[in-house]
């Protein structure tokens, strides 16, 4: 950025730096010395770059996710489709948030792709990305989930229509409910334990493997360390798996941004207060097991198995001593290439 004026330089890095970024903003070095960058937007960008990508990151996530959640369901039972029985089925909504996933991360690639605020916060929590940032890519993670289902809801409006009825919007157990596209809805049989476990025990897998992904100390598959460039693919299979294996009862939401923003949008369109209410007021559920899974899943890995030493689990006291004494033992902090996730 060395053909941006001095002061303007300082400023961008100011605001960058008020939200815990690194001073200068990731760019490609071709890219670093171009007249345009003195431009207003061009400075905003450079400013705003991480956040901008998380937004989008989980846009393009949640756009894929919901819209495949959309097509089956309002298409179910049409035979006029390819095979006589409506556009998919369960495990196209499977492999619609796995894509999703993946390619939210490819977007957000210079933020982390991290796309899910539980995952933001297990990142802040065990491996030094500074806290300071958190706060900014829950608002992006959360607004691009928000909006993504505002454009899925557009484009699905007279579908929705159809099938439900004209202005008519409800929410699970009704047997033509389509709120169930936005967000997750509990079965009707489980208890609030139930619910809660769900997505609790989910969440603490997703953290545990990407972890485990993220790892270059850990030799993995023919022996190569962490997943590498193929950890977008990973997480592919990994978001796939949890869908096909525990996506029965709550939904397998796992994810604030991909829950509640969506949920939020469709209190907006009109499904009314029921959406809050559904499941014995469950909307708080994927909120808090997700942050306490991920949580979970990560003292695991790091317990058994992480030996590096960016994580306060490897401090005395299994980090006790940090929040006991904070200037105590102050680890490096992550370095930009070990950053990530979905």
């Amino acid at each position: 950025m060395d053909s941006v004026a001095p002061s303007k330089v300082r400023r961008v890095s100011t605001v960058r730096s008020r939200f815990g970024l690194q001073p200068n903003a990731p760019l490609d070095e071709e890219h670093q010395d171009l007249d345009h960058h003195e431009l207003l937007w061009s400075r905003i960008r450079l400013a705003m770059r991480e956040p901008f990508a998380e937004f989008f990151g989980t846009f393009i996530m949640v756009l894929f996710g919901d819209g495949s959640v959309a097509q089956v369901l309002l298409s179910a039972g049409l035979e006029a489709a390819p095979g006589g029985n409506g556009f998919g089925e369960y495990q196209s909504i499977s492999w619609g948030w796995g894509l999703g996933v993946m390619l939210g991360i490819y977007v957000a690639g210079d933020s982390g792709g991290f796309l899910n605020p539980a995952i933001t916060f297990c990142f802040c929590l065990y491996r030094k990305l500074p806290w300071r940032r958190f706060p900014i890519y829950l608002t992006a993670q959360f607004l691009g989930g928000f909006c993504a289902a505002g454009v899925i809801y557009a484009n699905y409006v007279s579908a929705i229509n159809s099938f439900e009825g004209a202005g008519l919007r409800t929410v699970p157990p009704s047997p033509t409910a389509t709120a169930g596209i936005f967000c997750t809805y509990p079965q009707a049989f489980l208890t609030k334990t139930n619910q809660f476990f769900s997505e609790f025990i989910t969440a603490t897998l997703l953290m545990f493997v990407i972890f485990a992904l993220k790892d270059e100390s850990n030799r993995g598959a023919m022996g190569k360390t962490g997943a590498g460039p193929f950890f977008p693919l990973a997480l592919f299979f990994l978001i796939f798996g949890l869908g096909a294996c525990f996506g029965y009862e709550t939904g397998y939401a796992i994810n604030l941004a991909r829950d509640f923003g969506p949920r939020l949008m469709s209190y907006a369109v009109g499904y009314g207060p029921e959406v809050w209410s559904a499941g014995d007021y469950y909307f708080w559920v994927p909120v808090v097991a997700s942050f306490l899974g991920c949580t979970f899943g990560g003292f695991l890995y790091d317990v058994f198995i992480y030996t590096g030493p960016e994580s306060p689990i490897n401090t005395p006291w299994l980090g006790l001593k940090r929040i006991i004494r904070p200037g105590a033992h102050s680890p490096p902090r992550i370095k930009e290439s070990e950053r990530s996730s979905a």
